[in-house]
C-alpha cells in the first residue's frame, strides 16, 4: 500500500498538535505556566502547519473524493461535514485561546481553554478517521484541484 505524501504529513501534524494540547493541559494542571505556554504555542504551530499543507494541496493538487462503497458514501459525507464544523470551531477557539493567553486575558483564557482542548481532540480524532477512510481503508477517488475545477482542464 502506497500512502499519499502530503495528506500523510498533514495528518501527522494535526495529530501532533493534539498530543501537544494534551501535554499542555497536563502542564497547566501542575501549574507549569511557562512550559504550558511554550507547549500550546507549539501545538498551534503544528496546527498551522497542517492548515498550510492542507490549503496548499487543496488549491494546487485538489481534494480526494471518497473511493469507498457507494452505499456508505452518505455516512462518510455526514462524518466529513461534522469534522469540518469541528475543525472550523476548533480553529476559531484555538486562535482566541492562544491570543487571550498571550495577552494575559486569563479570565477568557481559563473559560474557553478547556472547551478548546476538547474540541481540538475531537477534531484531530475525526481528521485521522477521514484520512483512514480516504487512503487506508479504501482507495481514494479522483482528485481535482480548485483551479482545474474552476478554470477547466486536465
Amino acid at each position: 500500500m502506497s500512502l499519499p505524501v502530503l495528506p500523510t504529513i498533514s495528518t501527522f501534524f494535526i495529530a501532533l498538535s493534539a498530543v501537544f494540547v494534551a501535554i499542555g493541559w497536563a502542564q497547566i494542571k501542575r501549574r507549569q505556566i511557562e512550559k504550558h505556554k511554550k507547549t500550546m504555542l507549539l501545538a498551534g504551530i503544528f496546527a498551522l502547519t497542517f492548515f498550510i499543507i492542507y490549503v496548499s494541496r487543496t488549491l494546487f493538487i485538489g481534494n480526494t473524493a471518497f473511493g469507498g462503497p457507494a452505499d456508505i458514501k452518505i455516512y462518510y459525507t455526514i462524518f466529513l461535514i461534522f469534522h469540518i464544523c469541528l475543525a472550523t470551531t476548533g480553529a476559531v477557539f484555538g486562535l482566541v485561546s492562544i491570543l487571550s493567553g498571550l495577552k494575559n486575558n486569563l479570565k477568557l483564557h481559563r473559560k474557553i481553554g478547556p472547551y478548546t482542548s476538547v474540541i481540538w481532540f475531537f477534531t484531530a480524532i475525526t481528521g485521522v478517521a477521514v484520512y483512514l477512510l480516504l487512503y487506508v481503508f479504501y482507495t481514494g477517488g479522483p482528485t481535482t484541484s480548485v483551479f482545474k475545477a474552476i478554470l477547466g482542464g486536465e
